[in-house]
C-alpha cells in the first residue's frame, strides 16, 4: 500500500460530515479511504456518528429546530427514533460552522446505518473508529459488542477486505486482533490519551517502552497502523515507528503547510477534513492520484 489520503467523517470541511452524501462526494473528490465513527442503538443496528449523545450544533429535530448543545445518548435511541433526525446542516453562527465554512449543506441528510455505508460506498476503503469511552462506559455498548456489531455488518457486505478498525480505546482493537486477525487495525493516540495511557490502552503506559509510543503500538501489533494527532507528532518518531514496520497516518491535516512538511517526512498518508487541499499538495510531491478501485481486487 502507498501513499493513503483519508477523508475525514467524508470530507467533514466541504460537506455534512458522516452522512451517505458526503462520503459519496469525498470518494468523487478523490481518497483512497473514508474515515468515520460508528455508535450502536438501542435496539442493536452500528450507526455512523461521531459523538455519544447527538450534537445540537448538526442535528436538527424532526420539527427543523437544531437540537440543545447536547441530545439523547445515541444508544438511547431506536433505529427509527434516530432516523428522524436532520444531519445535513451546521447550526448558523456556530463555533462548528466557524471551523468548517467551507462546508456545503445537505438538507435531509440523515444518521447512515454502517450497512448503508458500505453498500453505497464500494470503491474506497472503510476507515471505522470504534467511538467507546473508557471514562464514561455507561454512554456505549463495550468495546468488544460494538466491534463484534462491526464486523458482522462488514462481513455480511463482503467489505471486510476493505475495512479498517481503528480506536483511541485499545480494548476494541485487541478483541478484534483475537477474533479476527485478518482484519486490518490502527491505533489512535492523542495527547490526552497518551497522558491517561493506562486508562485508554487499558493498562500500558509509555514509560514501560522507554517513553516511545511508536513501541507501545507495535508491541500490540507488529504489523498495523499508527495514527497520532500531527500536531504532538515528531520527525523522528515517524522514523521510528518505520523502523518498528508500523505505517503513520497522522489526523487531521487541513492546513497546506502542514500537510508538505508531513509528506516530506515520509509519512504514509495523512487524515484530512480537506482532501481537495491535499490533492495539489500531493501532486507537487509527485505523490499519485487516489482512486484504486479497491473492490475490483475484491472480486
Amino acid at each position: 500500500m502507498g501513499f493513503e489520503l483519508q477523508g475525514h467523517r467524508g470530507a467533514r470541511g466541504r460537506f455534512p460530515e458522516n452522512t451517505i452524501e458526503g462520503f459519496a462526494a469525498a470518494v468523487a473528490l478523490g481518497v483512497d479511504a473514508v474515515e468515520l465513527d460508528v455508535a450502536v442503538t438501542a435496539d442493536g443496528v452500528p450507526v455512523v456518528f461521531h459523538d455519544v449523545a447527538l450534537h445540537g450544533d448538526i442535528v436538527r429535530g424532526p420539527d427543523g429546530a437544531w437540537l440543545a448543545r447536547q441530545g439523547p445518548l445515541v444508544r438511547s435511541l431506536s433505529l427509527a427514533e434516530l432516523a428522524r433526525f436532520d444531519v445535513g446542516r451546521l447550526r448558523p453562527g456556530s463555533r462548528y460552522a466557524a471551523a468548517h465554512p467551507k462546508q456545503v449543506a445537505r438538507d435531509g441528510a440523515r444518521v447512515p446505518t454502517l450497512q448503508a455505508v458500505f453498500e453505497a460506498i464500494t470503491a474506497v476503503r472503510i476507515d471505522t473508529e470504534l467511538k467507546t469511552l473508557p471514562h464514561r462506559p455507561e454512554a456505549t455498548v463495550t468495546p468488544a459488542e460494538m466491534a463484534d456489531r462491526v464486523l458482522a455488518v462488514a462481513a455480511s457486505c463482503g467489505a471486510l477486505g476493505r475495512l479498517d478498525v481503528r480506536s483511541f480505546d485499545w480494548r476494541g482493537l485487541r478483541h478484534v486482533r483475537a477474533g479476527w486477525p485478518g482484519v486490518a487495525l490502527t491505533f489512535l493516540t492523542s495527547a490526552r490519551t497518551v497522558m491517561q495511557a493506562p486508562l485508554w490502552w487499558d493498562g500500558p503506559r509509555p514509560a514501560d517502552y522507554g517513553g516511545s509510543v511508536p513501541r507501545a503500538v507495535a508491541a500490540e501489533m507488529p504489523v498495523a497502523c499508527w495514527a497520532p494527532d500531527h500536531r504532538t507528532l515528531r520527525e523522528a518518531e515517524v522514523r521510528e515507528a518505520q523502523s518498528l514496520g508500523l505505517r503513520v497516518v497522522p489526523w487531521t491535516v487541513n492546513e497546506v503547510a502542514d500537510m508538505a512538511r508531513l509528506i516530506a517526512w515520509g509519512v504514509d498518508g495523512i487524515c484530512t477534513d480537506r482532501p481537495d487541499l491535499a490533492l495539489p499538495v500531493m501532486a507537487e510531491a509527485g505523490l499519485p492520484k487516489p482512486g484504486k478501485d479497491i473492490a475490483a481486487t475484491e472480486r
